[in-house]
């Protein structure tokens, strides 16, 4: 008895010491904190080179996904290739992943959470391309207005030495709509919340999962309303602060 419980101890020490942690890509450390209970299962943290992401097997795709960007990361992005090589995500459970065929004539693009043109090196490049950091998207407004914001969030971080970027879908209504044989959820909005320490400055755009040129602007305190998400590594003191826009949005 004793054996076998030093046993399941080593085990579950291996387990505690294998497990993915990559808390440099959040503020201060704190990850984002599901306050919707309905989430809460089947999740799984996802640790890349650059970026980190939420996957949900309910879902079947990223409640969330987590950058750090700074200048001189950004700078070195400007320099790679997007190579546009989906794949789908092995580390999950068995069903829990979407799949390339979800995609396949479903009209949605295949939605980047962490974006491709933020990745500073070829591994991270590749890694951007893994169906656990996708959403279905709606074609226009992925090619359009989510673009514009993208590049507008990393202008803001090469001013400003560094940003930290939280990016991901919002399902409202009881009805949603799902694609493929494993009904991966379709988002109504999509959310980037964007923290710039230097200035001490905390935002969030939403946008509709629909082809249009309008975003909103939202307090932190906000998104946390709207999303199901409590964000620990904002500072409370910034979390009513509202912007005036995005410029070149």
């Amino acid at each position: 008895m004793k054996k076998l419980l030093v046993g399941l101890l080593a085990a579950w020490a291996a387990h505690a010491v294998a497990a993915p942690t990559c808390p440099q890509f959040v503020p201060n450390a704190q990850f984002p904190v599901l306050t919707n209970a309905k989430m809460a299962p089947k999740t799984h943290l996802l640790c890349y080179s650059d970026f980190a992401v939420l996957h949900s097997g309910i879902t079947h795709g990223p409640l969330w996904s987590a950058e750090h960007l700074t200048r001189a990361h950004l700078g070195d992005a400007k320099e790679q290739v997007r190579t546009n090589k989906f794949y789908e995500e092995s580390a999950l459970p068995a069903g829990d992943g979407a799949t390339l065929a979800d995609y396949k004539r479903s009209g949605f693009d295949r939605g980047h959470m962490s974006p491709a043109g933020d990745r500073w090196n070829g591994e991270a490049m590749a890694e951007s391309f893994t169906l656990a950091n996708m959403v279905p998207q709606n074609r226009d407004n992925n090619e359009h207005l989510w673009a514009h914001i993208e590049s507008a969030v990393r202008k803001i971080a090469v001013k400003n030495d560094e940003a930290y970027v939280l990016t991901g879908p919002m399902f409202a209504g009881r009805e949603l709509h799902t694609i493929g044989a494993n009904r991966v959820f379709v988002p109504t909005q999509l959310f980037k919340l964007v923290y710039v320490p230097s200035t001490k400055t905390a935002f969030a755009i939403v946008v509709d999962n629909v082809a249009t040129d309008r975003y909103d602007v939202k307090t932190v305190h906000e998104l946390e309303a709207m999303s199901g998400m409590r964000f620990p590594g904002i500072p409370e003191a910034l979390k009513d602060q509202r912007i005036g826009g995005l410029k070149g949005v």
